[in-house]
Formats: structure tokens, sequence, C-alpha cells
């Protein structure tokens, strides 16, 4: 039998997960709330069956602990990949306008019939984006060294 995970066991690494079912989105989502990418950071390959975002998100992993210790809040650049995509919308954005800057304010699974239906990324200002899936997989992978965020603070929602 294993020992379960301890707070301690955590070390500043580079994040690497998936998700197939919705609460392992839900972790995800969490992860990539306030993370922003230009539109030409988008790729969707129809062949591959693979949408593709590079973000630089919020480290919200590290925010308590850079608060607490009195450090500037950091980003990351992290691929986030929706794969066995089928077909892909949007909507409330301008693909052709390439100085957009987009803000991800979550990822949501949308059933179907099993196992496929919707992945939704819902973006500030009204937009999304809608990708029709065989099956839920979903992975979030850092692909940088985290950075200072330009504003040195994690965002804030008022309530």
């Amino acid at each position: 039998m294993s020992d379960d995970a301890r707070f301690e066991d955590g070390a500043e690494r580079p994040l690497n997960l998936g998700a197939l079912d919705g609460e392992d989105l839900g972790v995800i989502s969490a992860l990539v709330q306030d993370a922003v990418l230009p539109v030409t950071e988008i790729s969707w390959q129809p062949g591959k069956r693979r949408l593709g975002l590079l973000l630089n998100r919020v480290r919200w992993e590290d925010v308590e602990a850079a608060t607490r210790r009195g450090r500037p809040v950091e980003r990351v650049q992290s691929l986030l990949v929706v794969d066995t995509v089928l077909g892909m919308s949007s909507q409330g954005l301008d693909r052709t306008d390439r100085d957009v800057v987009l803000s991800v304010l979550s990822v949501t699974f949308e059933p179907g019939e099993a196992p496929g239906g919707h992945v939704v990324l819902t973006l500030a200002g009204d937009g999304a984006i809608r990708a029709s899936v065989e099956a839920l997989e979903v992975s979030l992978r850092d692909v940088t060294r985290p950075y200072v965020a330009p504003s040195g603070k994690a965002p804030s929602h008022p309530e």
C-alpha cells in the first residue's frame, strides 16, 4: 500500500498533469485561471485531432508561499493540450487580429454521448473556444522556467 502524498513532497518542479474526468479537469481549470495568451498561440491540428494553447499562467500553486515570503508572484509558460478533438469552434474572438491577447477564465467539460462531449475554454470578454471530443483527454505541462509576473501580484477578482 502506498502512503498518502504529503505537502513536503511537493517541490518547485514543472507541472505535468492530465485530466481524464471532470474532477481532474477542475484541477487544471484552477491552475490555468487568469492565464493569458496571444491569439496566435492557439494551434488546431485536425490531422492529429489536437488543440494546443501556449499559455502564460499564474503559478497558483506557489502564490500563497510567495506572498508569505514577500516574493513576487510568478508566471510560467505552459502547454494546454486537448486531444481526441473531432472539431472546434469559437465565439467572441477574432483569430485574424494577431494583436489580441486572451485571458482564460475556466476550462470545463460538457458531457455528450459517452465518453464524448465538449471541452469549453471560457475567456474574458465573452469569448469561448469549444472543442468537440471523442473522449475527455486534456493535459497541462509547464515548458519554461517561472518568471516574475509583470505586475508581481496575483490577479484578484471582485466578489
